[in-house]
């Protein structure tokens, strides 16, 4: 558990670190859809839904926050005031790509979040908005036998999510003043 922790605890620096200007960006991006006439739209894949839970039925949720989805399809009711935040675990996931270039053709601005993959024809990277690359592209824990496990992917994708929201939040208390 400690090399857990340790290991666990740099990636989620490095990613407050070298993320902050695209999690401000983000949370601009966002804030539009709240304080105009659209919604936020989500949407995570596979285990990314964990951070959809959150954002909807958390404690604390973001305000004007709806699925993306509807019974397996992009919901029809979608127009340019809106605003989407796709989580995948890496940016080479071909859904996400499809999905993201699916709605910059509905003139949909989006971020994303996802560990980047370099060196990759295609990436989540540049079909979005902005990206927050949240940093985890391998297991933490070396086992002795060379291979590695642990890959807390919801946990770097959450933490993520989170510096949105913190920001999101500021940002909309600065304009209610």
């Amino acid at each position: 558990m400690k090399i857990f922790m340790t290991q666990l605890n740099g990636y989620l620096k490095k990613l407050a670190e070298e993320e902050d200007i695209a999690i401000e960006d983000g949370a601009r991006l966002l804030s539009q859809a709240i304080m105009g006439a659209g919604r936020i739209l989500i949407h995570g894949f596979d285990e990314m839904e964990a951070v959809v839970l959150e954002a909807i039925k958390g404690k604390e949720t973001l305000p004007k926050v709806e699925r993306l989805m509807e019974n397996g399809q992009v919901r029809t009711d979608i127009d340019h005031t809106d605003r989407v935040l796709l989580i995948t675990r890496f940016s080479n996931d071909e859904r996400a790509i499809a999905l993201a270039e699916q709605l910059q053709t509905l003139g949909v601005a989006t971020v994303g979040i996802s560990a980047a993959i370099n060196g990759e024809e295609q990436s989540l990277v540049d079909a979005v908005d902005i990206h927050i690359d949240s940093k985890l592209t391998k297991p933490l824990i070396p086992k002795d036998d060379g291979t590695r496990f642990g890959f807390p992917a919801v946990m770097t994708a959450l933490f993520a999510y989170y510096c949105l929201f913190f920001t999101i939040i500021e940002i909309l208390d600065e304009y209610n003043q």
